[in-house]
């Protein structure tokens, strides 16, 4: 490929710019660790320094305004995890790192490692609110999972027996930091919901490094949280401390005793509020029995004595009665008349009176029709006769009859004349009741 520089002569801070524009476009975002060294903040607040390791070095600058995103505090021989752009500063012509974000080199693998997990477990919708499950108002049995010699552990036991003594509480030994205790923890959930014996989860640990807390932010623990039948709430480490363990739980607690409080209802106060639903309840029963003796006194007013009102009715009642009675009785006369009335109609248009005189048309026009079938026939068979005598007395057959004969040659040609046969010629003679066959010997015409 042609470089297009080649063909014209470029002055040193356009060469710089052109090399400047190709490491901000092919190196946009990169992350680098090395060890700080000749660290200097001039009255600009900027932090200048070289990042190096055992073979290289790299100048870098961390601007004022990020400065109050660090996660820890720069400092000669520090090993640190970097983040940012690679540019070029035209004036020495040094390509130098501006840097977005910096942390120790353990704990900023670690929070990397944080991002990407949170990152894809989010995508997947492990974290979506609408799978949250809300806590039993009343839990009757709580599963603690925490180690057994923790501060947190007491600080969740006090508060609970505070609140809400009468419920139970299970603690499910278990690391909660170093190698393995993630997959300690999962199995413990994994087992509590084989037993299906209570009612919430208690993930529980006091505070501590990211390093000491990594054990919540593994995907083996978050996916066993989100796979619990049991809503599980975690109060892992302070308020300030969060955990991947804490977006996939139903409910994050920012300590073990808040979660203690978030859990159990304060028995104190539902006493209370049993009690003032007691007083408001008996208030309102008084207030509606007012009510309703005040609705009856009024029913009373408008109505009167009942009892006269009850007489009144039964004369009504009666009244209705009787009516009643005379009006099924004209309905019934009624209807018997009318009864009567096509009985009558019925009578005289009795269909076997009818059926009968149909049959006997029907039997007259039978034999009348049979009557003229037989003449037609005796007339059509005197007729056939007739035709088939003046058939008989033209036909051929009958000439035959007489002694005449038919001569036919072979290829069924009818001789007229003995002129038209050949001598030794084979004919064919048709008499009325059959043919010869025979030769000319002789032909005699007249």
């Amino acid at each position: 490929m042609e470089n297009p520089f080649d063909n014209r002569i470029q002055t040193v801070s356009e060469l710089t710019r052109s090399i400047r524009g190709l490491l901000e476009t092919s190196y946009s975002m990169v992350t680098v660790t090395g060890e700080i060294s000749n660290l200097r903040r001039p009255s600009s607040g900027h932090l200048y320094f070289t990042l190096k390791d055992a073979d290289a070095q790299l100048r870098a600058v961390l601007f004022r305004a990020q400065q109050r995103y660090l996660a820890c505090t720069p400092a000669d021989g520090l090993e640190v995890l970097c983040r940012g752009r690679i540019s070029v500063y035209e004036p020495r012509g040094e390509y130098q790192l501006i840097i977005d974000f910096m942390d120790g080199k353990g704990a900023g693998l670690l929070r990397i490692a944080f991002d990407r997990l949170k990152a894809k477990l989010e995508a997947e919708g492990l974290f979506a609110p609408e799978r949250k499950r809300p806590l039993p108002f009343l839990p009757k049995s709580i599963a603690l999972v925490t180690s057994p010699q923790g501060a947190a552990v007491r600080d969740f036991l006090t508060q609970a027996a505070k609140r809400c003594p009468a419920t139970a509480i299970s603690i499910m030994p278990v690391r909660v930091q170093g190698d393995g205790a993630a997959a300690e923890i999962a199995q413990a959930i994994a087992r509590l919901n084989q037993l299906a014996r209570w009612d919430v989860i208690v993930l529980c640990r006091g505070g501590g490094s990211l390093e000491d807390l990594w054990a919540f932010n593994e995907e083996e623990l978050a996916r066993a949280v989100a796979a619990s039948e049991i809503p599980v709430v975690s109060a892992v480490g302070h308020e300030v401390d969060f955990t991947i363990a804490d977006f996939v739980a139903d409910l994050r607690a920012p300590t073990p005793t808040a979660a203690a409080q978030m859990v159990l209802p304060d028995q104190e106060a539902l006493a209370g509020a049993i009690n003032e639903f007691n007083r408001r309840l008996a208030a309102t029963l008084r207030r509606q029995l007012q009510e309703a003796r005040q609705k009856l006194l009024a029913g009373q007013r408008l109505l009167g004595d009942p009892s006269r009102l009850l007489a009144q009715h039964h004369l009504r009642l009666d009244h209705l009665q009787a009516e009643l009675g005379h009006g099924l009785r004209y309905h019934l006369h009624r209807c018997q008349e009318r009864l009567n009335r096509f009985q009558a109609i019925l009578q005289q248009r009795d269909p076997r009176r009818e059926l009968a005189r149909q049959r006997d048309r029907l039997q007259a026009g039978v034999m009348r029709l049979n009557f003229t079938i037989n003449s037609i026939m005796v007339e059509k068979r005197n007729h056939l006769g007739r035709n088939a005598a003046i058939l008989d007395a033209v036909s051929p057959l009958a000439v035959l009859g007489r002694g005449y004969a038919i001569a036919r040659r072979t290829d069924g040609t009818v001789l007229r004349s003995a002129r038209q046969a050949e001598i030794d010629e084979e004919l064919s003679l048709i008499l009325h009741d059959g043919q010869l066959s025979c030769n000319v010997k002789q032909i005699k015409p007249q």
